[in-house]
Formats: C-alpha cells, structure tokens, sequence
C-alpha cells in the first residue's frame, strides 16, 4: 500500500488543525442551541452581574466607613456563609419542587433586599452590622437560586454536552466576575454605593423577565413529594457512601479556605497596599474575573487532555504562585497581570469540582450532590475569608497574601492520598 508523501501530509495538517479547531469549538457552544439553556444562561448572566456590582458596593462602603480587615473580611463571609448553609435544604427543594418557580422567588426576594440596602445608604443609616447582615441576606436568595439553576441544566441539553453546558455557566459567572466589579467600581466611583445596589435591582428585574419566559421542565424530571428530611437524608447517604463525591467535596473545601485571601482583602489591597480608591479595587477584582473567564473558556479543552488531578494540582501552584507575587507589591500593572493568571487558575479548579459534581451523580440526585459540593465550595470560601480577615488584622494584608499563596502551592499534596475522580462516571452512574 502506497503511504502519502511528505509534502501531502505536511499540507494536509493545517486543514487538520483547523477541522478541530471548529469542531472544539462547536462542543463548547452547542448547548446555545437549546433555547432553554439559551434563556438559563442570559437570565443568570444578568443576576450574576448585578451581584458583583453589589458586591463592590458593599465591600466598599465598608472600606469607606473605616471597617477593620477583619470585618470588611466579613462582607466575603456574609456572601458565602448563608450558601453553604443553606446548600442541602435548597438542593433538595431544586428536586422537589418547580426549579423555575424557585429561581423568579428568589430573584423577587434579593431585588426587594438591594432596595433596602439602596436606601440605608441614601438616608445615610450605614452600620457595618446592617450591611453584612442584609449582604447575608442576599446570600440566602443566592443559596436558593444556584441549585434549581445547576439541576436544570441537566434537564435541557443532552448528556453528552452537560460538561460543555456548566462550563459556559461557569463562563457566564466569571464573565460577570470579570467585567462586573471593574464596572461596579465606576459606578460607585460616580455615584456612590446606592447606585450600585439600585444597578443590582435592575439586574434582578431583567433576569426575572428572562426566566419568565421560560416555561420550566416537565413535573416528570422531579423527585416526588416526600418530607424534605428523608430527601436531604437521601442524598446525605449517597455522598457519604461515593468514594468520588467524598474526595471532590474534600478536594473543593480545602482548595477555597486556602485561597480565599486574595477574594477577601482584595479591598484592602487597593486601600492599604497600592493607596487607591473604589476603581482600581473594581480593577483588580475585574483582573481576578477576566483570568476566570479565560480558566473557564479553556476548561473544556483542559479536561480533554489533562486528568482532573493534573488540572486541580496545575490550578492550585500557578493560583498560589500568583498571590505571593502580587504580595510584594510589585506595582499596579504587574499586579493585574498575575491576578488574571491566579483567576485563570482559580476557576480552573472550581469548574473541575462543578463539573465532575455534576457527573458524577445520578439525576434523581444532581441538585442535592451539586448543593453539597458548592456548599463546601463556597463554605470553604466563607470560612478562609473569616480566618484569612484576623491574620491580616495581625500580620498585615501582604503577611496574609504571602501564607495564603504558600498554603496552595503545599496543598496539591492532598492528591497524593486523595486523587480527584476520572472526567466520566460509569455508565451505571448516570
């Protein structure tokens, strides 16, 4: 048999290259081509734009009214605490009952708490116990929100596209991660901290139009109404008796404890480390953001060629390199740098806990496994943040920065005893 030439082949391999680039492609956007997904998606881009924005605001009237670290450290706190709470109620109510009708609720519920916090600041009534507390709050709405909406998704694309579904939604948050503080530290640059919540309200009153539209998945994909305890326990016993769910809940929580520090004291690094004001923290949260936003655009093609621990080991040394950089102070611009390559990084391993979540639990089961692994997700952000808060209070913010970054670049050790699952579950598993 004759074999082809070298020049054939030679020529031949751009067209190849190109051939899987456009098919690489497609695998990431096809879920767009699910009007449902479409409408998921843009409904819970729009909130997740309004809650950064929010998040900027509040973190910042914080800063402004002279709060310690350990308190503004709170306000990450606030916004993740109530989440990991809340996780295993609202994963349960997401396989109960109506995901959609629990989705508008509690868009209808944080729009009503932005008011609030819209007009505390405008009449001048700003206690830090007010902020935190209504930052809570929205937390609960947040916590409510986010399992109906992940265990939707599987409901309407195919399975072989739900790994490409939640890494666009993972791209959707970090996008909105990216641009939304860097916009929402304008806006209360020219306008104050109220305008920032009265921005999250609108957000909220787009998104509710856009989920109304959709008409929600037949009663047939919920669990049957049973008492909300059995459901929870149900789900408790499956994770505790899955060796994989039990290491990606394990590997989830110690990753973001660990790294919660540069989320948490980002307000401070614009105020105390580099003297600047509302913008630029709106800046470097929007560096954090748009490095999230390549980590997760890229997550696909990772997955295709890494195993989950190479990915979670990778994210966690180039995460932790980048924050001991960033703590000695090497300038705003070199700063933004490394903050978009630790986001890259961060999201990198939170889209590999999000996904291998979601497959690796039955659909009978999805929303309540998925709300235990963000529960620890985010838990372990709301823990660090409060632990990372008092170290800078005694150690300073770069002291913090620097044992925040040593502790993930140690950490990946883990895997050595606890290595993250294969991409794919067994077929039984599904």
């Amino acid at each position: 048999q004759r074999k082809p030439c070298a020049i054939t082949t030679a020529l031949a391999r751009p067209k190849l290259a190109r051939h899987r680039s456009r098919v690489l492609r497609s695998a990431t956007f096809s879920p767009l081509a699910h009007r449902a997904f479409a409408l998921i998606l843009a409904g819970a881009l729009v909130a997740n734009f309004g809650n950064q924005i929010q998040a900027v605001g509040a973190a910042w009237l914080l800063t402004e009214n002279g709060a310690p670290a350990d308190v503004i450290a709170l306000a990450q706190t606030a916004t993740n605490l109530p989440i990991m709470l809340l996780a295993l109620p609202a994963g349960a109510w997401a396989d109960m009952f109506d995901r959609r009708g629990i989705m508008l609720a509690a868009l209808a519920a944080m729009l009503v708490l932005s008011l609030a916090l819209a007009a505390l600041d405008l009449t001048g009534h700003t206690p830090a116990a007010a902020i935190i507390g209504l930052t809570a709050l929205l937390a609960c709405g947040i916590a409510c929100f986010s399992p109906a909406m992940a265990g939707s998704i599987g409901g309407v694309v195919p399975r072989s596209e739900l790994a490409a579904a939640v890494a666009l939604n993972i791209v959707g948050f970090n996008l909105a991660r990216s641009l939304g503080p860097a916009i929402g530290g304008g806006i209360v640059a020219l306008g104050g901290a109220a305008s920032a919540f009265i921005v999250n309200a609108l957000s909220y009153v787009v998104a509710i139009a856009l989920f109304w539209r959709w008409r929600g998945l037949p009663a047939t994909d919920r669990a049957a109404r049973r008492p909300l305890v059995g459901v929870i326990a149900e789900g408790l016993r499956y994770a505790a008796g899955s060796a994989p769910i039990r290491t990606i809940m394990l590997r989830a929580v110690t990753f973001t404890m660990a790294g919660a520090a540069a989320w948490a004291l980002m307000p401070l690094v614009s105020a105390e480390l580099l003297n600047e004001g509302s913008a630029v923290y709106g800046l470097l949260l929007g560096a954090l953001g748009f490095g999230a936003v390549i980590g997760a655009a890229t997550s696909t093609e990772f997955r295709r060629r890494f195993s989950a621990e190479a990915i979670i080991r990778t994210a966690g040394v180039t995460y932790g390199l980048a924050c001991l950089l960033v703590a000695l102070q090497p300038g705003l611009p070199a700063m933004l740098l490394l903050l978009v390559v630790a986001g890259a990084g961060w999201v990198q391993a939170l889209s590999g806990f999000s996904v291998a979540g979601q497959l690796w639990s039955p659909r009978e089961l999805v929303g309540r496994i998925t709300a235990m692994v963000s529960s620890l997700t985010f838990g372990g952000i709301a823990l660090g943040s409060w632990l990372w808060g008092h170290f800078a209070e005694r150690h300073g913010v770069d002291g913090a920065l620097l044992a925040s970054g040593a502790a993930m670049i140690v950490l990946p050790l883990i895997g050595l005893v606890f290595r993250m699952p294969a991409h794919e579950a067994p077929a039984q598993q599904a």
